[in-house]
């Protein structure tokens, strides 16, 4: 790599890391080209992205960043997932660990908290930002239907008394 090149590497990681809200790194010795690819689809599927870089370079580009805390972690063939939702990247970095033996997480930060292997299992056995806005909503909403359902239903019991008064004085 030319120097400018490196340069504009760095400066790319740096953005990345400086916008991140997890970051998780993984070693992926032995991982086939399309075993790769599924990975980084699936990150990208839900919101996330997968980096690899020199360690070198990463960890430059960490310097000055909230998630610096992974320098140490990246040695050996590393790879870096990203992502804005803190349980995004965590939850398929699992997933993919779990169908492939070769994909091995060291760790991570979530903010400037370093995270273990049990911690980004942690993490990615929480609900994502998505599902805690459904069960939001839904909290919100029930009371509301609620409350229709009970100011219709007097409204519905004079109608049904009525039809049954009126069906009655046919009958006779």
């Amino acid at each position: 790599m030319e120097r400018a090149a490196k340069k504009d590497a760095v400066e790319q990681l740096n953005g990345v890391f400086k916008t991140t809200s997890v970051a998780i790194v993984a070693q992926y010795s032995g991982l086939t080209v399309a075993q790769m690819q599924k990975l980084r689809q699936q990150m990208k599927q839900a919101g996330a992205s997968v980096k690899v870089s020199k360690n070198r370079l990463a960890k430059i580009a960490l310097e000055g960043t909230d998630v610096v805390a992974i320098g140490p972690m990246l040695k050996g063939p590393t790879v870096i997932a990203t992502s804005n939702d803190p349980v995004a990247a965590p939850k398929v970095a699992i997933e993919f660990a779990k169908a492939n033996e070769k994909f091995v997480i060291v760790g991570g930060s979530m903010g400037k908290t370093v995270l273990n292997v049990d911690g980004v299992k942690a993490l990615a056995s929480l609900p994502s930002l998505d599902e805690l806005r459904g069960k939001i909503v839904g909290l919100l909403v029930a009371p509301a239907t609620k409350i229709a359902q009970l100011a219709n239903a007097p409204a519905g019991k004079l109608a049904r008394v009525i039809q049954a008064h009126a069906s009655k004085g046919e009958a006779a």
